[in-house]
């Protein structure tokens, strides 16, 4: 009986343990389900950007007010009002096809929401009209209202061609130099050059690519740039597009292309650093320093007094230096008077001259040279 009861204690502590465990995790994995649960919940309950206007119809140089919500907190948007669109078909042409002078920025708020007044004007191509709405940075996100400007000729839409389908055939490459301008700052601009061929089987007329600069982990900033001319079926087609950065940019950046919302290519450029804006600065801040020394010194040269010691120009006189035999004679010298003795009255000395010394001179004790008499 002894060995048989011996485990029980041991078993009795490792129940213990299990439900002290359990009942540790168990709040813990609810916690975790219900935020997975919620989370889920959110991302397929989120709203859909949409945008409202307060009306429906305005003319040339009126004003409405456009609402909009579902969008990301604090996230920068451009409103346009668009031509040859409708909320289905989206904005055909790009934004070729809306009046950008007249276009205002909106930034949301942290609910996602906005409200903003831009002025009524006419987009260069004819209505029907929308006003269009689309995230500048991040991911890309666009809504439409349908809008009548008042007074604005109106077309039909082009027939839609959705058979035809455009794919990149050949390497991209980015064709150009940059010019002294851009050494010193000026934007670097580039061509984007790429061979496309449609394989589907309807034409593709003017069709609008979606040129994205990304630099380092930043999102792409998309442009839309429209190419003129038609790509039959089966037929493919050189493109040229212009590419331009910000002034000033320089480092590793990655231009994407861009078609019906797939990427077709992506192509990196190294742009150099502007050091004539660095040389620029730096004789700057040697040159202005120098100038404004000079210039203070000057100043203090002008004010500062003039020492009493010094007389004034207008009273020097200056002797009159000897002429003719006088000019060759060696000028005479006082001999210095001894420390302490009293002031003597001035005595004038003869210099003796040059051509006899003290033993050449003619004595009345010396007998001459010549005979007795």
């Amino acid at each position: 009986m002894t060995g048989q009861a011996g485990p029980a204690p041991l078993h009795g502590g490792v129940r213990r343990r299990a439900a002290v465990l359990l009942g540790v995790l168990l709040p813990a994995l609810l916690m975790l389900f219900a935020t997975g649960a919620d989370a889920a919940g959110t991302r397929a309950t989120d709203p859909k950007p949409s945008v409202t206007l307060s009306k429906q119809q305005a003319g040339k140089g009126g004003d409405i007010t456009v609402k909009g919500s579902g969008w990301r907190p604090n996230t920068l948007l451009m409103m346009l009002i668009c031509g040859r669109s409708t909320p289905d078909r989206g904005v055909i042409g790009g934004t070729n096809s809306c009046a950008n002078a007249e276009g205002r920025a909106v930034t949301t708020g942290t609910a996602g929401a906005f409200r903003k007044k831009m002025p009524v004007a006419e987009p260069p191509v004819p209505c029907p009209c929308v006003v269009h709405v689309a995230t500048v940075t991040g991911e890309q996100a666009t809504a439409d209202a349908v809008f009548v400007v008042a007074g604005h000729p109106v077309a039909a839409l082009p027939e839609e061609t959705g058979g035809g389908r455009l794919a990149v055939l050949a390497t991209t490459r980015l064709e150009g130099d940059s010019s002294v301008l851009t050494w010193f700052g000026a934007p670097p601009a580039r061509q984007l050059v790429f061979t496309v061929g449609n394989l589907g089987s309807a034409p593709v007329e003017d069709p609008v690519f979606r040129i994205g600069t990304a630099h380092g982990v930043f999102a792409p900033q998309w442009e839309e740039r429209q190419w003129r001319g038609t790509i039959e079926s089966g037929r493919k087609a050189q493109i040229k597009l212009p590419v331009e950065l910000s002034a000033g940019a320089h480092g590793d950046y990655q231009i994407s292309l861009k078609y019906g919302g797939k990427v077709l290519a992506e192509q990196p450029w190294g742009v150099g650093r502007p050091w004539g804006v660095t040389l620029f600065w730096i004789l700057l801040c040697v040159v202005v320093p120098a100038a404004v020394f000079r210039i203070g010194m000057a100043i203090v040269d002008k004010v500062r007094p003039r020492s009493a010691r010094t007389p004034a120009r207008s009273g020097r006189r200056r002797r009159p230096r000897p002429t003719g035999t006088a000019a060759g004679l060696p000028k005479l010298r006082r001999p210095p008077r001894p420390a302490g003795s009293p002031a003597a009255a001035p005595t004038t000395t003869t210099a003796a001259l040059p051509w006899f010394t003290p033993d050449s001179a003619p004595s009345e004790n010396r007998p001459t040279t010549k005979g007795h008499s």
